[in-house]
């Protein structure tokens, strides 16, 4: 099994934080971040490496600074 990259766990971790702390589903974070609902997911498992334009989105429907989700 191919080990999952230290960066791309600690994102999602952060993502998966944010979104609790916000009260949001994967589904909600999906529909304010204009991203497919089960994309949310495979960024909180570390399952995709993530691209810049998929952060702006997903800090846009957090309503964080992009800066927020890479601390």
């Amino acid at each position: 099994m191919k080990k999952k990259s230290e960066i791309l766990v600690k994102f999602g971790d952060t993502v998966r934080y944010l979104r609790i702390q916000k009260g949001l589903s994967q589904e909600q974070l999906a529909h304010l971040s204009d991203v497919h609902r089960t994309y949310v997911g495979m960024i909180e498992r570390a399952e995709k490496n993530v691209t810049l334009t998929s952060i702006q989105k997903i800090a846009s429907g957090l309503g964080v600074s992009i800066i927020d989700l890479l601390k």
